[in-house]
């Protein structure tokens, strides 16, 4: 059975320590390449390079995760930064962005997890509410994931995959404020928070404000990577006949 190439992007640190090294690096939480691991996949982490590859790197890819990290730059949906939003990371946003474009050209399946979710309402032409309270963990706490319900949207691929109400991991303090032309909620939480977005049509394209790789839920992930798999099946069946 054919294991598709999922690539997942990464933070871009200044200091990150391990060992006796101190040193600039491109990390990401090793839940995100295990649970596409465990999901059927073959996992590869995209660090940010230069937007022009993008289309490049994303030819090569079956699937494409973007990872959760830092705020989206205000900037790029035509807002003020708020006092409370964090420092921008531009590399991250200027990449991530041209491969949500890329993959959008080259109808690749693509999962947001939340930073990923609101970077992909704001590719598309959607802004950003820069903070709520209530979803950053308990009782605010720093570093410490909370969880909550969401529930689905009928008749949406997320509620395909998740039917009932689900209880998830989740850790923002951003979310979805308009949402752009083209993309549709699919699941809320209780005080109306947009916690799913998806591209109807042919193209597998979901987003989510929570942390499944943080959970014990591996739907998404698997869902994913079944699309990718049937896609890049349909590639090569393709390339063959040609």
């Amino acid at each position: 059975m054919h294991e598709p190439l999922i690539g997942v992007t990464t933070y871009l640190e200044p200091v990150a320590r391990w060992g006796v090294w101190e040193l600039p690096a491109a990390v990401l939480p090793s839940a995100y390449p295990r649970l596409v691991q465990r999901s059927g996949g073959l996992a590869a982490l995209l660090p940010p390079d230069a937007p022009a590859r993008a289309g490049q790197v994303v030819a090569r890819l079956d699937g494409l995760v973007i990872a959760g990290g830092a705020d989206v730059d205000p900037g790029l949906y035509g807002a003020e930064r708020d006092f409370r939003t964090g420092p921008p990371a531009h590399e991250r946003d200027t990449w991530e962005v041209a491969l949500l474009r890329a993959a959008r050209e080259a109808g690749t399946p693509v999962l947001g997890i939340c930073r990923g979710m609101q970077l992909l309402n704001v590719a598309l032409g959607g802004t950003l509410t820069q903070h709520l309270d209530g979803h950053a963990g308990p009782f605010g706490k720093a570093g410490v994931l909370g969880e909550h319900t969401v529930t689905p949207v009928p008749g949406t691929l997320y509620a395909s995959l998740v039917p009932d109400e689900a209880s998830v991991p989740t850790y923002h303090h951003q979310a979805v404020d308009r949402l752009a032309p083209g993309l549709v909620a699919s699941a809320y939480a209780a005080d109306g928070t947009v916690e799913a977005v998806e591209l109807p049509g042919a193209q597998w394209v979901l987003g989510v404000q929570w942390h499944p790789e943080m959970g014990d839920d591996p739907r998404l992930m698997r869902a994913l990577v079944d699309a990718a798999r049937t896609r890049a099946g349909a590639s090569r069946s393709v390339a063959d006949r040609g």
